[in-house]
């Protein structure tokens, strides 16, 4: 059983309220289901990026301006 929903006060610029309540309305979803979903996405795209992360840490990592370097060597820059 799903526990029940938190209560909680976020502040959103107007813009960002009355695109919202827009899109609510146009949707048939309420404003809280539109903010939950962006945050479940938020949060799924962040487990995915933290899953790659751990995937190439094996990797050698390169300092940015040896990349620099060989690009311009390269004539690339």
């Amino acid at each position: 059983m799903e526990k029940p929903s938190k209560r909680v006060t976020v502040y959103l610029r107007p813009a960002y309220h009355r695109a919202l309540r827009v899109k609510a309305a146009e949707t048939e979803y309420s404003v809280s289901e539109l903010v939950n979903e962006a945050v479940r996405n938020s949060l799924r795209e962040d487990s995915l990026d933290l899953e790659a992360f751990e995937a190439r840490a094996g990797e050698p990592s390169l300092a940015f301006e040896d990349v620099l370097k060989k690009l311009r060597k390269d004539g690339k820059l």
